[in-house]
Formats: structure tokens, C-alpha cells, sequence
């Protein structure tokens, strides 16, 4: 039997454990806990860092990612790769990461559909970068501990969880104790099997899929296009689904669909997995195996996100099939949602309401993913002949006519969701990305590091009129918005901005004005503004309080 070769494995970082002050007897409350320290509570911590927010994160591990540096989620998205501008981490993210916008799809031999998504991007941000889990996490981490206000406290694992009316009391254990902790507000960053969700017996809709898949995270000697590859039926694994993906450090993702009966430890063998790869590739192929590993998944979705002083992000809240990458990126982009609106209301500058806001926006696109999803899975693992049949006659369309090549659903990509309309947002809300903006000394900046700088959102205004800038200024003093011109002479901070980003931005017509809130999105826009109804729109977006 073939003996195959394993890679050195990673060394992923550990943080000691520091005993707590309240295991000394300290009686101490603290604005904010997170409990669960993945990518969607470190996400949320060092959001809140980045806005001179403290709070206190929990985890019961010492590390990041998983043990065996499995790679887990690799695809970061757009929006979640702005965020990570903003946070400071993108560029460390660019340069260990693989930049990819272009994929292919098959059906046995032949290619029947492709895209190219940044056809339609102007962001300074890729469609998406490839990148191990682990060193999304690992960068957070080290970029929290840089900023310095978010106590991390490793190696405490939360044993029980009593929400009151005027806040949250959490039992805690540790290697030197047990202890409790008070909080104005807890966030539940725990994951799939979070322990918060099953204690308090909150009602999710759920349900269990029998697709199984492989994972083996490989390192070739002759490398792949850098394209991702998709297979809807591939004839080197008995007609079901693969995923080919490029990581960092030169690993290749490489994703089999497997018999829903399949015995999961014998799809994991090196020799069993040795063989598919060398059935895809060819017997010469050269590799090692990095991480091999099954995997299956569920899906499922909170009624409620908000409950009192208690919020649920991330998997915590809703878990998605894995197709389009609409896991990890929506956890992230919870985590941004929150963030903005925690530090507003805990600085006294928004009524408390605007924390509604937070299950009223992201609950919604939970469950646009969870339908986006769920047809792409049934689209891969048909469950009735009616299926299989649909899936066969857009299969054959496809490779002939260009109009069913979009019907070939293996994972529509995450893309940032809109907003329904509300009390706090009358026309709905969607992303804006992060344009290329040039100050009028001639230096390089972008939305995304203008809103970087406090908590608050930007007015910009496209070539406001003489003698409007002041009005203007004066009605939005003490507001949490930075007015800013695109263009024009009005003694403003001034920024130009290319045709295509103008458009993006709605403001092609001179005179309009885009408020910006600080996680990116679109929260009006005034083809005409005044200072009263832009001061007025800046205090519905925000919840602020008017006293």
C-alpha cells in the first residue's frame, strides 16, 4: 500500500491563561461580554477596539482556529474584506492570501458556465481572497491585543447564563476556579453548538442534511490554474460535486462530495483520499496531504437575535450550507452590523432602540442566505427523481445555450445583503463600497479609512453649492457624521472620486448627498439637501437621542 506524505504541521499561536480579577474576589460589571472567540466575536471585538469600546471576550480554548489547522472557511468576500480595511488587518490578509474573481464550472469533462465578479466592482477590495480560517482569526487577535482596550481571556469556558432585565450574569470556569461575571450585554459568539442557545431553549428552525463531503487540504508539486473550480457531477468521483481551491502557503482546498451512507472515517484514510486526488489528476500527480477531514452539515435559524441584553451572531444564530461561501462572511458582517450600534448607544449619544435594529437588518439577510443556499443544495445533492431530472435538463441546456449556464447552481457567491425598510432606514439600506477617493492635496484614501475614524457616519456631499457649507456644518455639530464634499470649492474637506465610483455612490448629479453609517451602508440619500432634513436624516438613521 502506498504510504503518502504528510507536511509539517502548522504551529498555531497560544495565549496564556490569566486568572481573572473576580476569581480574587472582585466585584466588577462590564459594558460588554463575547463569548466565543471565532471570527464573528474577534470580528466584534476589535470593531468595538477600533471605536475605544472595551469589553471583555471569552473563550474556552487557548488558540485559534481548530486542532489539526484544519483550513475550515477559506473564501472572504468583499464586504468582509472591506471590514477588515477598516479594522487594520486587510493588508496582512492580501499578502498571505490568494486574490481570485474568476471560476469555472463542469459537468463531467466539459465547462458550462463561468463568471468573472469583478466585472461589476469599483471597491479597492477584491471579490474575494482564499485564506485558512486560522489566520483570519490569528490576525484579529493580534491586531485586538495591539489596540489594547479588550480583555481576552483564554481558557474560560462559560458554564451557565442568567439574563436579567437590567443585565446578564455569566457562570464561568477556569483552570484556577470557578467565577461569575456581570454584564450590561452579552453576545453569543459560540457557534453551531452554542451552549447559551441550548440552555436558554430558544426555538430555531432547523433541519439536518444527509450530504457528506471530504476535505483534503493539499500541497502539489506542479501547481493549478488559480481559478475556482466546480464540478456539479465529476466523473472522477462517481458523479457527484468537487471544489478546487487555492489557499495561502500554496495549499490546495479540494471539497468531494461523498455517499450520504458513507463511513466517514474510511472517506478519510490518506490511502482513500490519495486515490481520488490521483483519479482527478492523474496517477504521476505529486502531493503531500496537509489536512484531511470529513464533514457534514445543518442548517438552522433563530426566531429572535436580540433577546433582551442578549445578542446572537454568527453560527450562533443562523448556520448555512457551505455553498457560496454565506457562512463566515455573514458572521463577520453581524459583527460589523453590531458593533457601531453598541458603541453609540453605551457612549449615551443613541436611544437603546437601535439595538432593535440589529435583528431587524440581520436576521433578514440570514435567511436570504439560508434560501440562497438551500436551492444551491438541493441543486447538488438532488432528493427526488423530479430533481435529478431538473438538474439534467439544465446541465444539457447549459452546454449549448447561454442562457441556462446561470441555472447551473454550485454556490451563488456572498454578496453583501440589502436592508427592508424601516422606522430607521424609510428606503432600505445597501452596501456602498469602498471607493478609491484622492484628497485635495493629493494623497490616497478610501471610504472605508474615512469611516475608520470614530464612530460616526459621512455626509458626502457631490460639488455642494458656494456658500452651503456652512449652513450645512452647523447643522450637523454634535452629530456623529463627518461632512465632506466630492468635488466642488466649499472650504469642506474635499475628496474626488472617479465617473464609476460617483455612479456607485449615487451621486452622479452635482447638489446630492450620501449619508454613509459606519459599517458602510446607505443610510439616505438627498438629491436635494437642506440642513434641516439632512440633520433629520442623520438623527432617524442613528436612533439619536434628542434630549
Amino acid at each position: 500500500m502506498e504510504t503518502f506524505r504528510f507536511a509539517e504541521p502548522y504551529e498555531l499561536p497560544s495565549w496564556p491563561f490569566t486568572p481573572p480579577p473576580e476569581l480574587g474576589g472582585a466585584a466588577m460589571r462590564h459594558p460588554i461580554v463575547i463569548v466565543g472567540g471565532g471570527l464573528s466575536g474577534l470580528t466584534l471585538a476589535c470593531d468595538l477596539a477600533v471605536r475605544g469600546i472595551r469589553c471583555v471576550l471569552l473563550d474556552e480554548d487557548d488558540t485559534v482556529g481548530v486542532r489539526g489547522a484544519s483550513s475550515r472557511g477559506i473564501c472572504y468576500a468583499q464586504k468582509s474584506l472591506e471590514i477588515f480595511a477598516r479594522l487594520g488587518i486587510y493588508e496582512r490578509i492580501a499578502a498571505k492570501g490568494i486574490t481570485w474573481s474568476f471560476g469555472r464550472t463542469f459537468s463531467g469533462d466539459e465547462e458550462v458556465y463561468s463568471f468573472n465578479l469583478r466585472t461589476d466592482s469599483v471597491s479597492v477590495q477584491p471579490p474575494f481572497i482564499n485564506l485558512q480560517q486560522f489566520y483570519i482569526e490569528w490576525f484579529l487577535v493580534e491586531r485586538i491585543l495591539e489596540l489594547g482596550l479588550t480583555e481576552l481571556r483564554w481558557k474560560n469556558r462559560l458554564t451557565r447564563i442568567e439574563p436579567g432585565e437590567d443585565g446578564v450574569t455569566l457562570e464561568v470556569d477556569t483552570p484556577a476556579g470557578a467565577y461569575a461575571l456581570h454584564a450590561d450585554y452579552v453576545i453569543d459568539a459560540t457557534g453551531a453548538n452554542s451552549p447559551i442557545r441550548t440552555q436558554l431553549a430558544l426555538p430555531a428552525r432547523a433541519s439536518r442534511s444527509t450530504d457528506r463531503w471530504c476535505i483534503s487540504d493539499v500541497r502539489f508539486t506542479k501547481p493549478l490554474p488559480i481559478e475556482r473550480w466546480t464540478w456539479v457531477d465529476a466523473p472522477f468521483n462517481e458523479g457527484r460535486g468537487v471544489w478546487q481551491h487555492l489557499m495561502g502557503d500554496g495549499v490546495w482546498r479540494m471539497d468531494y462530495q461523498m455517499p450520504e451512507d458513507c463511513d466517514t472515517d474510511e472517506i478519510s484514510q490518506p490511502e482513500v483520499a490519495g486515490a481520488r486526488l490521483r483519479e482527478q489528476l492523474g496517477p504521476d500527480v505529486e502531493f503531500e496531504f496537509v489536512w484531511i477531514g470529513p464533514y457534514g452539515y445543518r442548517d438552522h435559524l433563530l426566531e429572535r437575535f436580540r433577546h433582551g441584553r442578549l445578542f446572537f451572531i454568527g453560527d450562533a444564530a443562523h448556520v448555512v450550507s457551505p455553498f457560496g461561501a454565506r457562512g463566515g462572511n455573514t458572521g463577520i458582517q453581524d459583527a460589523a452590523n453590531l458593533a457601531w450600534k453598541l458603541a453609540l448607544v453605551l457612549g449615551g449619544h443613541a436611544d437603546a432602540s437601535l439595538l432593535d435594529s440589529y435583528d431587524a437588518e440581520r436576521r433578514p439577510a440570514a435567511e436570504k442566505n439560508l434560501e440562497v443556499t438551500s436551492r444551491s443544495a438541493r441543486f447538488l445533492a438532488p432528493r427526488s427523481p423530479a430533481e435529478h431530472t431538473l438538474r439534467r435538463a439544465v446541465v444539457a441546456l447549459a452546454r449549448h445555450h447561454a442562457f441556462a449556464r446561470g441555472l447551473v447552481n454550485t454556490g451563488r457567491m456572498s454578496v453583501a445583503n440589502d436592508y427592508p425598510p424601516a422606522p430607521h432606514l424609510p428606503d432600505g439600506s445597501r452596501t456602498v463600497q469602498n471607493v478609491a477617493l484622492r484628497a485635495a492635496d493629493g494623497a490616497d484614501t478610501t471610504l472605508m479609512q474615512l469611516l475608520g475614524q470614530g464612530t460616526r457616519g459621512l455626509a458626502l456631499w457631490r460639488a455642494p453649492g458656494d456658500g452651503a457649507a456652512q449652513a450645512m456644518s452647523a447643522a450637523l455639530a454634535g452629530l456623529p457624521a463627518r461632512l465632506a464634499a466630492l468635488g466642488g470649492s466649499s472650504g469642506l474637506p474635499t475628496f474626488e472620486a472617479g465617473e464609476a465610483e460617483l455612479a456607485h455612490l449615487g451621486l452622479a448629479a452635482p447638489g446630492s448627498l450620501l449619508l454613509v453609517r459606519p459599517d458602510g451602508y446607505r443610510a439616505a440619500l438627498l438629491p436635494a439637501p437642506d440642513p434641516d432634513t439632512t440633520a433629520e436624516a442623520v438623527r432617524t438613521a442613528f436612533a439619536l437621542n434628542r434630549a
